[in-house]
């Protein structure tokens, strides 16, 4: 034992099992049983023994493992063939013949009847359905081609029965993106190594809000010039500032990126009275375009927030709205002092919904008696506020003792007073609307705003970026980023190539949309894609108007018709939104319909 270093000293060798096993036999004779008068367990004869074939070892056969108890044992199989007589035999071959074919049959005409049920639905427009089960990006039977659901049905519907849904358009997310990445079993070749002549068709309508309208199929992408230099056009758009050296965007969370690099303005006052200058300028251009009914929407990115303008109409908004995210109380002190008049819709859609239950709640009790508990509640109210006017403190007048005690000074008072707005701050429940006129006394708020740019730090004396889908005084033409690799996913039976098509940059809602109407000709109908949201922004998808009036959306459609896209991406950015304080974080194409994940 202590030569082997591999046993344990409580390890016996085979040996000494084997010898303790004879002394044990010897010990308690042939007839051995146990008080329960059951034999104990028998390791069975050795695998030498006489009866059996010479060559064998020392092992012993293991009692259990009985060739006989197993499902397809020989002698089982003599049984199953030589019991059943021989028309017994052909009647049951006969009989699992004509099931086979009965099945074959039935699945047959269920496959025809789906098919032709969904061509038929290809032509209707229905309401669209947002994908709320966990499904992964490169799922296995994502290109599976004998799948002929057309959508991925949200749990809700699926609980309630409804007949298949054909989603032709998906909701408008007005979240910025930092990057796209579309999956597909056809090829993204058709979208590198653009020609010169393709890369300056693009750049010309995209300038000149031009869009040539692409056939429903395409057969050969990559031969497809008008596909080409489509896609180019979509990958357009302004900024301003530009500095070729620094990454305009995120500028939230991004002091890293902004740290080590040649900031000239940062000691300099003069260069950065220039520089907001020439943004104020740039700003007031974007929202002369945005009264124009010529620029639909614009973004402005500071190191602190982000403010959505959009044009009168799109999301369901009746005049020019402006969303302001995230905030804080001083930010919205400030606001007030202005004269800005604005709201809080998360909030207000909370406290509606407490209202709502509690009316429910409330239904079946007396009228009288629910006056009476209004009166008293507004009675306590009314306690409570001149309890906090004074601090809590109006109990010590009574003892006599409140010169004894210091009070709180004002300040504190009133913190704790505002308690509620304070724990607001930073989270998506600060999200600040502003509709109408008031929009623009927040345009002369934010040009004379002192903290939009940083006083301190690796973004200190930096305008914030704009960032428009048309061109505006002062604004730099960008182009997106792309990039495209063949990869392997993992399947059932092994993997897949699988196409990839990389989008990096600040994507707004028209490319997105712009995007998706591309690709669905080029790769057949076949697509996933992957949206990476820029977080602070997700909250701009708060709805304003929960309805919507076809007529006023022709009319929103016409109004918009020169402000540069397309008409199918104005009439989906004029629907209010749906995604709430969410955003799109996956989107698939099967089949030419949509299905989406938030």
């Amino acid at each position: 034992m202590a030569e082997l270093g591999c046993y344990s000293p409580s390890f016996k060798k085979p040996s000494d099992v084997l010898r303790m096993r004879r002394k044990r036999a010897r010990s308690e004779g042939p007839d051995r049983r146990t008080v329960d008068g059951v034999r104990p367990f028998s390791p069975g004869p050795l695998l030498n023994a006489p009866g059996r074939a010479s060559g064998g070892g020392g092992k012993r056969r293991n009692p259990f493992a009985n060739i006989e108890n197993t499902f397809n044992s020989p002698k089982k199989r003599a049984l199953s063939h030589s019991g059943a007589p021989d028309g017994r035999k052909a009647a049951a071959a006969v009989l699992d013949g004509k099931l086979r074919e009965e099945r074959a049959n039935a699945g047959t005409l269920l496959r025809e009847e789906l098919f032709n049920t969904e061509r038929q639905k290809q032509h209707e427009i229905k309401t669209p359905v947002s994908l709320s089960e966990a499904a992964g990006l490169f799922e296995e039977d994502l290109f599976e081609p004998e799948r002929s659901a057309p959508v991925l049905k949200s749990p809700e519907a699926v609980c309630d029965a409804a007949p298949a849904e054909v989603c032709l358009e998906f909701p408008a997310d007005w979240s910025l993106k930092t990057r796209l990445l579309f999956t597909s079993p056809q090829s993204f070749s058709w979208a590198e190594h653009l020609k010169a002549q393709e890369e300056a068709r693009g750049l010309s309508s995209h300038c000149r809000a031009e869009f040539s309208s692409l056939p429903a199929h395409i057969q050969e992408p990559r031969g497809c010039a008008e596909l080409r230099w489509g896609f180019h056009q979509c990958l357009q758009y302004w900024q301003h500032p530009s500095l070729p050296w620094l990454s305009l965007f995120p500028r939230i969370g991004a002091e890293r990126k902004f740290s080590g690099k040649c900031v000239p303005w940062a000691q300099d006052t003069a260069l950065q009275q220039s520089l907001m200058s020439d943004w104020s300028v740039s700003l007031t251009s974007l929202y002369s375009l945005l009264k124009a009914r010529l620029c639909p929407y614009f973004y402005l990115c500071s190191y602190q927030f982000t403010v959505l303008f959009r044009a009168a109409g799109l999301s369901g908004a009746k005049g020019i709205s402006a969303l302001l995210s995230p905030t804080t109380r001083g930010l919205r002190e400030a606001m007030k002092a202005e004269g800005i008049e604005f709201s809080l819709p998360l909030l207000e859609e909370k406290r509606k919904s407490r209202e709502r239950s509690e009316s429910s709640q409330t239904e079946g009790e007396d009228s009288a008696s629910g006056a009476v508990l209004s009166e008293h509640s507004e009675n306590e109210e009314e306690e409570e506020d001149e309890d906090d006017d004074d601090g809590g403190f109006s109990w010590l007048k009574e003892m006599g003792v409140q010169d004894k005690i210091k009070k709180p000074d004002a300040i504190s008072i009133k913190l704790r007073k505002e308690h509620s707005e304070v724990r607001l701050d930073h989270r998506p429940e600060s999200v600040v609307l502003v509709e109408g006129s008031n929009t623009f006394t927040l345009l002369n708020f934010l040009i004379n705003c002192k903290s939009l740019v940083a006083g301190a730090g690796s973004q200190a004396g930096l305008p914030p970026t704009l960032l428009a889908p048309t061109a505006f005084r002062g604004a730099t033409l960008h182009t997106l980023k792309t990039r495209t690799v063949k990869v392997k996913t993992q399947v059932r039976a092994g993997y897949q190539d699988v196409c990839s098509l990389e989008v990096t940059g600040p994507v707004m809602p028209h490319t997105l949309h712009a995007l998706t109407q591309l690709l669905k000709p080029a790769q057949k109908g076949e697509f996933s894609v992957g949206l990476y949201t820029h977080e602070p922004t997700a909250v701009l998808n708060v709805p304003l108007s929960l309805t919507s009036d076809p007529q006023q959306l022709e009319s929103v459609v016409q109004d918009l018709g020169r402000c540069g896209l397309q008409q199918s991406s104005i009439q989906q950015l004029a629907m209010p939104s749906m995604l709430g304080k969410s955003a799109l974080r996956q989107l698939h194409m099967r089949d030419y319909s949509y299905s989406w994940k938030s």
